[in-house]
């Protein structure tokens, strides 16, 4: 039985994870040097070739040295020319020390830059990854996996960079070291290659155990940890933690969690501590040959000093540069499975293939054909065969208490989501055909989570760059949407900066506040079809039927969705749709909806009473749209 290896279904039990290998791996990173930073190949092998000079320059020298004392001893002679080796030798040290020091500093620099790059690279993916694919506990760990091989110096890519580096210099000197000791005796060469091949063996068992105990089993936990970390710190948390008092609970949760991570560490720390004894144990025995080996030499082959300095320090240096070869090896083979995560996960499909064009066209009508969808890992529908159809340039109210399936319904029309049984059309082809960015394009949404970003207001409408945003048509829209007072307090106005992540004058909004701001996104994007999922949640009834009605008034004659559980946007849409348990109950017009005296009527009735002085105010305003009208 082979103990350094693993089977099959032990190494690998993720359907997305591939193991491509050292060399595959290394030549990734070549490409990412030649794409990011193409000297890095050259400061590569100009550092080797420094570093090997430094390390066996003095041995060449001593040894020459202590020839010309032993000639000078025996007859006299000029020491100019030792004087002048000395003085060589310190300015080719002080040369070869700054090529390497060089080199080092452009290479430390520059793998931290393609190690940034390759996080790009990640963040990037991740943004295009399917919406529903991020909420799976799986792609989650996939995800924390990915982050792990790029989080530091010596983890992941940049570890193999550092290791590729540290393998190149080594195998310059093993090279010069079986040159020098070939003058002599090549037998020591394979004793010592040996020794160093078991202290090798060993470490990689030892590395294998602490990648299954370790960065394998513990990449859920960590995503554990960074949630303790983010509740605990993030401003968002701190008011509920506060005011019910949470901290005992949480830092309860944190230390159980804690505790997890630390038993790993020191099962870790354990296998790392027989590593080194074996380690220090190989070291002596090796010691002990190489001396044994050069005596010899003296004995029966009358050795000089100056060749036994240089024979003792090429091999102790062979010896140092095969153990820290073959242990670069176990470690880039170690950086070289975590790229592998990365990799695998970079691989994975987004979902976002290309599809078929978005065809242009003045209006767009979704029919909706016995669609059925069914959350990953629930047993239950969240909708049911449901089937309407929402017509080009009709306002359409989708109604229901929390839970019923509306924002379900919206996240199935934009494609967030695809059905799970039945189809979405638009204009009579399945939107799962088209291309899903060009897609997204078709909508103005916003929703009752309102994000925002740690930029100006007006990017924040825009959700673009600055030179790509229309300042004084976000203005526009922010003041259309109830936030003209707001900006007129701040001293930037619309150039005002959101959050103090980035910037220390950055402002917060409040609920109301970014639900009017993703209001003014809405309009900004100037979409066909428009859709508001519940994003004046909010704001009282009153104030939510007002800007509903102003908004609807700056739509048009565009498609609009309204959704909410308070019945405000019922009155002026073209059709009500109900949802009641993830069906579609009831659809018409508020009128023919109060008639039918069913589920619509009821929610109404029971909403009224709750704000009838509200249902007054609609009732008169909608008596003086009326008298407007007939005028």
């Amino acid at each position: 039985m082979n103990i350094f290896k693993k089977s099959k279904k032990e190494e690998n039990t993720d359907e997305f994870h591939k193991d491509y290998g050292t060399i595959s791996n290394c030549i990734f990173i070549l490409k990412k040097f030649r794409k990011y930073r193409p000297s890095l190949i050259f400061f590569l092998f100009a550092g080797a070739a420094a570093g090997a000079s430094m390390s066996y320059l003095w041995s060449f020298i001593g040894k020459l040295v202590i020839d010309m004392i032993e000639r000078q001893t025996a007859g006299g002679g000029d020491i100019m020319p030792l004087l002048w080796l000395t003085l060589g030798t310190t300015v080719a040290e002080f040369l070869m020390m700054w090529l390497n020091n060089y080199a080092n500093i452009r290479l430390d620099v520059g793998f931290t830059y393609v190690r940034l790059m390759i996080i790009r690279e990640r963040m990037a993916k991740v943004m295009t990854m399917e919406y529903e694919t991020l909420e799976s506990p799986d792609m989650l760990d996939r995800l924390q996996k990915a982050k792990r091989a790029t989080a530091g110096d010596w983890q992941g890519v940049q570890g193999m960079m550092t290791y590729m580096q540290t393998m190149l210099l080594q195998g310059v000197s093993v090279i010069t070291a079986i040159t020098i000791m070939s003058t002599f005796d090549l037998r020591i060469v394979p004793v010592i290659a040996v020794l160093s091949l078991i202290q090798f063996l060993f470490f990689e068992y030892i590395r294998k155990k602490d990648k299954k105990e370790m960065w394998d089993a513990m990449a859920p936990h960590w995503r554990k940890l960074e949630y303790m970390e983010t509740v605990a710190t993030d401003f968002s948390y701190a008011k509920d933690i506060r005011l019910f008092g949470m901290k005992d609970f949480l830092s309860a949760k944190q230390h159980e969690v804690n505790s997890i991570e630390l038993e790993h560490w020191k099962k870790s720390r354990q296998y790392w501590i027989y590593n080194t004894i074996f380690f220090h144990g190989i070291r002596a025995v090796s010691q002990v040959i190489i001396i044994s080996w050069l005596i010899w030499g003296v004995v029966e082959n009358g050795l000089s000093i100056g060749n036994f300095m240089l024979y003792f320090s090429g091999a102790n240096t062979f010896s140092g540069a095969v153990t820290q070869i073959l242990t670069s090896l176990s470690g880039l083979r170690e950086r070289s499975a975590h790229t592998d995560d990365y990799r695998s996960f970079m691989d994975i499909p987004t979902g976002n293939e290309k599809g078929i064009h978005v065809p242009t066209a003045d209006r767009y009508t979704f029919e909706f054909k016995n669609v059925s969808f069914k959350y990953k890992g629930q047993d239950t529908f969240a909708l049911k065969n449901v089937n309407i159809t929402l017509n080009a340039g009709e306002k359409l109210a989708v109604v229901g208490l929390n839970g019923a399936g509306k924002s379900t319904f919206i996240k199935l029309l934009l494609r967030l989501y695809d059905v799970t049984e039945g189809q979405i059309l638009m204009n009579g082809t399945d939107i799962r055909e088209f291309d899903r960015n060009e897609y997204y394009r078709l909508f103005s949404p916003a929703f009752q989570d309102v994000t925002v970003f740690a930029q100006t207001m007006a990017e924040n409408v825009s959700m673009s760059s600055p030179a790509n945003t229309d300042k004084k048509a976000a203005e526009e829209y922010l003041r259309s949407a109830g936030l003209g007072d707001k900006i007129d307090k701040l001293e930037k106005g619309a150039d005002t900066q959101i959050l103090k992540i980035l910037y220390d004058d950055g402002i917060d909004l409040s609920g109301g506040e970014k639900q009017k701001l993703a209001l003014a996104r809405a309009l900004y994007k100037n979409a066909p079809i428009i859709v508001l999922d519940e994003p004046t949640a909010a704001l009282d009834a009153l104030a939510e039927y007002r800007l509903y009605r102003s908004f609807d008034d700056m739509v048009g004659g565009k498609s609009a969705v309204y959704i909410s559980h308070r019945l405000s946007s019922t009155r002026f849409c073209d059709r009500v749709a109900m949802f009641k348990a993830g069906e579609l109950v009831e659809t018409g017009t508020h009128e023919e909806l109060m008639a039918l005296d069913g589920a619509y009527a009821e929610m109404f009735r029971v909403q009224a009473q709750y704000y009838t002085e509200d249902k007054d105010i609609f009732q008169i305003n909608d008596k003086k749209e009326a008298n407007i009208n007939a005028e």
